[in-house]
């Protein structure tokens, strides 16, 4: 995946070596891996269904996938439990370890096939599955089988099923200097009489009013994302839309001074932060690609500063809600998109064991990434490592 996706990312075509395997699987000589690889190749390409219908005619006969190792005789090897989802979906845990010289095998656990028995032999194994509707049934399968477990589980799913956007902010509710807006599922027929005004968001919940922000339940990088301010923009919203439930939660204008937002993304590795980016824009939606981050210098050296002061900086300003979450959230590792209120809380919109964390920018335009992104890449080889040699004194 990591090799594929930053191929899409420096904008090579990908269509010759899609054309290559489809010829291969046509004539039955494409091996499984090849099969997952034109089923990313697909996503990439902008066709999801027909890149999921791939997969699954691959997964139907094969789960376990060893992916390229950096070094010839791994001294560590990892085994990444994976749902039958989008590329979205799972950790992109290929990114972590790409050059980690640490084995990495996948295990994609899916309805039709129960976990073997036994297990892939490894080391330690991570739960990289999500808390999204489609990864259910995965988590719900390594949970029952977490208690007997032959080695290290890290991001155990019970863990991962509290990200979902209703229960994060009842999670985290609470914490000093931490603000999260309280995200409520709504049903379609409930949403049109708030917009024909028979209804008020106050009688679904206390805190909604407008304006609101509303999104698809179960959609990701912002598909159906809106800010909406009254009754007529949510009916034009419900008029665009076909979705039967939305997730709604209050509009925080997390806007600076300068009129700009900024918003942030923090992993965490065993409680610990690590700065992963910053994004500014005139826009409240921001998402890194949307920011406009390589077309201008003075963001650039803003993200720069946020990075390498990140320690002495964001993190202490933040220190004691940064503490709070990471321990009422319990993963090894995740990571929150985030930005500062005006009155200095911490505002968190999401927590997710699933987002991109990459080293993908051309360091001829963003030089001060690739330290940063070593600190995070490094911290998450040390945990795995810690944790088999915890494991083993333990067993001994």
């Amino acid at each position: 995946m990591a090799r594929l996706a930053k191929m899409a990312f420096d904008g090579k075509d990908l269509r010759p070596m899609w054309r290559d395997l489809i010829e291969k699987l046509i004539d039955g000589t494409a091996e499984a891996g090849e099969g997952l690889d034109l089923s990313l190749i697909a996503q990439l390409l902008g066709d999801k269904p027909a890149g999921l219908a791939i997969q699954h005619e691959v997964l139907a006969s094969h789960q376990l996938f060893r992916s390229p190792c950096a070094a010839k005789h791994p001294r560590l090897r990892v085994l990444a439990l994976a749902a039958a989802t989008d590329m979205g979906s799972n950790t992109p845990i290929e990114f972590l370890l790409e050059e980690s010289g640490i084995e990495l095998l996948m295990l994609y656990v899916i309805p039709e096939v129960e976990l073997p028995a036994p297990l892939p032999d490894h080391d330690i194994a991570i739960v990289i599955a999500s808390d999204s509707e489609d990864c259910r049934d995965a988590l719900r399968k390594i949970d029952e089988a977490e208690a007997r477990w032959p080695r290290p589980l890290l991001n155990p799913p019970a863990l991962v099923g509290n990200l979902d956007r209703d229960k994060l902010h009842q999670l985290l509710r609470g914490i000093e200097g931490l603000d999260i807006p309280a995200t409520v599922a709504v049903s379609r027929a409930l949403l049109s009489d708030v917009a024909q005004s028979s209804l008020a968001f106050a009688d679904i919940a206390a805190e909604l009013e407008f304006p609101v922000i509303a999104r698809p339940r179960g959609s990701h990088a912002g598909v159906g994302l809106a800010k909406l301010d009254d009754g007529l923009a949510l009916g034009r919203y419900l008029g665009q839309r076909e979705e039967a439930e939305f997730f709604i939660s209050r509009f925080v204008n997390y806007a600076s001074e300068d009129r700009l937002f900024r918003k942030y993304r923090v992993v965490f590795v065993e409680g610990r932060p690590y700065a992963c980016h910053m994004a500014i824009a005139d826009r409240w939606d921001i998402w890194y690609l949307n920011a406009g981050m390589s077309d201008s210098a003075a963001k650039r050296l803003e993200e720069e500063t946020f990075m390498r002061t990140f320690d002495i900086g964001f993190a202490r300003r933040h220190q004691s809600a940064l503490a709070g979450l990471a321990e009422r959230i319990g993963l090894d590792y995740f990571t929150i998109d985030c930005a500062e209120t005006r009155d200095g809380s911490l505002l968190v919109f999401e927590a997710d064991n699933t987002a991109v964390v990459h080293n993908m920018d051309p360091p001829s335009v963003f030089p001060y990434k690739a330290l940063h992104m070593r600190k995070i890449f490094d911290a998450f080889a040390a945990m795995l490592y810690l944790r088999v040699r915890l494991g083993q004194e333990n067993a001994a």
